[in-house]
């Protein structure tokens, strides 16, 4: 399969088969019984499940996840003119105000909408409006707006909202199927869902090697699939005690290993130029690429991501281009699935101990 860098992304012919179009569950499998491949440098990829993420981990290193809980913020609008629109609840803003995306309402999904919407009240069920201020800049799909609605945000997606669902998801789901087992905190308009797979028991296998487990909240907005933008500022939250884990994790000679691309964003928000971590909120507008790379994420568990996806900036800027391509190239050889009930992707590349890459014949380090 040919798999090569266009435009500093990816670009690949993703056959639909390899599209997971339901999750696991419906197709006989538990969430941590997916397929894991582990990318280290200078040696072919390796298959596994997610299951074995305890073994393919050190004692010492540090697994950091996103307690942002998924909400419905799919939701049935009409313009003024009675047009029916979905609209997606993506991010909150300062001042109160919000970023959404609208859509064309159609089968077997949603389709964007790029007409220009400025100064309209969309009407939402259950008596709530949203009104269009302005859109988004440099974006022709997403709008600030406000919100007008009768009850609280949460309430109200929960009465009348569903999980944001795109083409190759064939039906809707409930909301329950977009959740990973530690979601704390409600507010990510699209499930991070390199969590997903992480069990129970996968966690505690974590824990009972001497791999640490550690908490922070980046609210996921809407990703789009269509048109691939580089994500909007995201609310985060990086408690202190979470930076400290990763400074004296990185001090011992432990990698901090990111579940998810979101994770990866928070904690290079709050990174600094000699390597640390500091304590933090706000909103996260890193923009992560090769040539910026990553200052405190020594690894990644991730999904796998489409052609010319922005995601892919941030996985070359962990991984390199090389392994990046070989990975993506077994991935599709070998059947792996896509998308956010699909398969998984540990990227390891070497710490600076192991010295400056890899020669010929030399092996890279498990």
């Amino acid at each position: 399969m040919s798999v090569t860098l266009s435009r500093d992304r990816l670009a690949f012919d993703l056959p639909p088969e390899l599209q997971a179009h339901e999750p696991p569950y419906a197709r006989g499998l538990e969430r941590d019984e997916v397929r894991l491949m582990r990318s280290l440098p200078c040696t072919a990829p390796t298959d596994h499940h997610a299951y074995d993420l305890a073994d393919l981990l050190r004692p010492g290193d540090l697994v950091v996840i996103n307690t942002s809980g998924t909400v419905a913020a799919a939701v049935d609008a009409r313009r003024p003119d009675g047009a029916r629109l979905e609209v997606h609840v993506s991010t909150r803003l300062p001042a109160g105000l919000w970023l959404v995306e609208a859509r064309t309402p159609a089968e077997p999904a949603s389709q964007p909408f790029h007409d220009d919407l400025t100064g309209e009240a969309l009407t939402l069920p259950g008596g709530a409006l949203v009104e269009v201020l302005a859109r988004y800049p440099e974006s022709p799909r997403l709008w600030v707006a406000a919100l007008r609605l009768p009850v609280e945000l949460s309430a109200y997606l929960a009465a009348h909202g569903r999980p944001i669902r795109y083409s190759h998801v064939e039906r809707d789901w409930p909301i329950e199927a977009y959740q990973t087992v530690y979601a704390t905190e409600p507010g990510s308009a699209e499930m991070p869902s390199a969590g997903r797979p992480l069990s129970p028991a996968v966690l505690t296998r974590l824990v009972a090697r001497g791999i640490g487990v550690t908490p922070l909240v980046l609210h996921a907005g809407v990703s789009s699939l269509e048109d691939h933008e580089l994500p909007p500022p995201e609310p985060y939250r990086v408690p202190p005690e979470t930076a400290a884990r990763v400074n004296a994790t990185r001090a011992a000679g432990g990698r901090v290993v990111a579940v998810g691309t979101t994770v990866v964003r928070a904690l290079e928000a709050v990174a600094d130029d000699q390597g640390l971590a500091h304590p933090g909120e706000g909103w996260a507008d890193v923009v992560i690429t090769p040539e910026r790379g990553v200052r405190v994420v020594d690894g990644l568990v991730t999904g796998w991501h489409e052609p010319r996806a922005s995601h892919l900036l941030i996985l070359e800027a962990i991984a390199g281009r090389r392994m990046l391509e070989d990975a993506y190239r077994a991935a599709l050889d070998r059947g792996y699935l896509w998308h956010e009930f699909g398969d998984l992707h540990l990227i390891l590349p070497a710490r600076a101990e192991a010295s400056g890459g890899c020669g010929p014949g030399r092996p890279g380090r498990p």
